[in-house]
């Protein structure tokens, strides 16, 4: 076309023609970029109407540079970091067990009652702001006992925050989920199990997390036995770091009926029909699974497959400080990696709320809710 153009007309004539040519196709190239923004943000903003519910989250791992610096002045507790952005900048990590150091050597700040009122209330401030109406949150006693901390200080600050996050607006609705720590003994997290039992009313369900390699389900068995005679549901951390085998341990022996985690069930295809079959809840953390190196990058995470195959898969922000996002950046990287469609986002926040402790009639008054958008 254009050796015939540049017969009929000069030099002149056929470079303006060329011009607009290249100036049509870039306004195009523009316009989609345009629209796919649009469309970006308009995901985004469908993301953070979505009424949420979160159900693995950390209470320890919502601590902020900025409360950790305020706590430790307060307290008078020595920090290894020069600042806050320095703290902030030490939060790479090349394991479960790397992260966990970091973890703990923060969690020593955390002294009195109004400690963790205030790191309990930061948490439901953040996650009003992203519209999340229910969570269930992890809290770890051991942690603080062995630094000389009651197991009611603890309680009660968390109590508190989560009494006061129920009565103002908007109105957040919590449970409490006591963490057994699976690199200690069976035997103390028998005793922290009997210094709870005063306080079942307060306490939904009992879990195990911490370093998971080296350190089966298996090994908590009585603990789990007795928690169950005293009436309190059971989870338990399995399948991040560790293998498939553990997520079927936990299910069989310590009998739970949720898994935190379970992202490698995905090697046993027996163990995936069975979660299938019986619906049984994921709490998977997307962001914390990249940076724990659990999975290279975002487009390599394997939930929208588990979303596929039919497994009750839940987005979650485990330890939201330290992994970069809360709840609602953790939907928008996995949306955005793995381009989830508008209806399995419906369908991840629904599993949140199916999967959750709620009663019937709240879970239902919920899914009616997201079957609006």
């Amino acid at each position: 076309m254009v050796r015939k153009l540049s017969h009929r007309c000069g030099a002149d004539e056929l470079f303006d023609y060329l011009n607009l040519i290249f100036r049509i196709a870039e306004s195009d190239l523009e316009h989609k970029k345009l629209r796919e923004i649009i469309m970006e943000e308009d995901l985004k903003t469908f993301i953070h109407n979505l009424p949420k519910a979160e159900l693995h989250i950390h209470i320890e791992g919502t601590l902020e540079p900025e409360l950790l610096f305020e706590l430790a002045e307060r307290n008078s507790v020595k920090l290894p970091y020069p600042s806050i952005e320095a703290a902030r900048k030490t939060y790479n990590f090349s394991s479960l067990q790397d992260f966990l150091n970091t973890y703990y050597q923060c969690a020593r700040v955390l002294l009195h009652e109004q400690d963790f009122y205030d790191l309990t209330r930061a948490y439901l401030k953040k996650i009003a702001s992203q519209n999340v109406r229910h969570t269930e949150i992890f809290f770890d006693p051991q942690t603080h006992i062995a630094k000389g901390v009651a197991f009611e200080t603890v309680l009660n600050g968390i109590i508190g925050a989560l009494q006061d996050g129920r009565r103002e607006p908007p109105g957040i609705s919590s449970e409490l989920i006591l963490c057994f720590l699976r690199d200690l003994s069976a035997k103390s997290a028998m005793n922290t199990l009997r210094q709870a039992l005063p306080y079942k009313n307060h306490i939904i369900a009992v879990g195990l997390d911490s370093s998971e390699v080296g350190n089966p389900p298996g090994k908590f068995r009585e603990v789990f036995d007795l928690a169950r005679r005293e009436g309190f549901l059971c989870v338990a951390h399995a399948g991040e770091e560790g293998p498939p085998g553990y997520i079927q341990e936990a299910l069989d022996i310590l009998k739970v009926v949720r898994i935190d985690h379970g992202v490698k069930c995905q090697q046993d295809e027996i163990l995936m029909q069975h979660l299938i079959d019986a619906q049984i809840p994921l709490t998977v953390c997307p962001l914390s699974n990249i940076k724990l190196g659990i999975f290279d990058k975002m487009r390599d995470h394997n939930f929208r497959y588990l979303l596929e195959r039919g497994i009750c898969v839940t987005i979650n922000s485990d330890d939201p400080a330290y992994f970069g996002g809360y709840i609602e950046e953790n939907y928008i990287a996995l949306q955005e990696a793995l381009e989830l469609t508008q209806a399995q986002l419906v369908q991840v926040t629904k599993n949140s709320f199916t999967a959750s402790f709620l009663s019937d009639t709240k879970k239902q008054s919920y899914l009616d809710e997201i079957d609006g958008f």
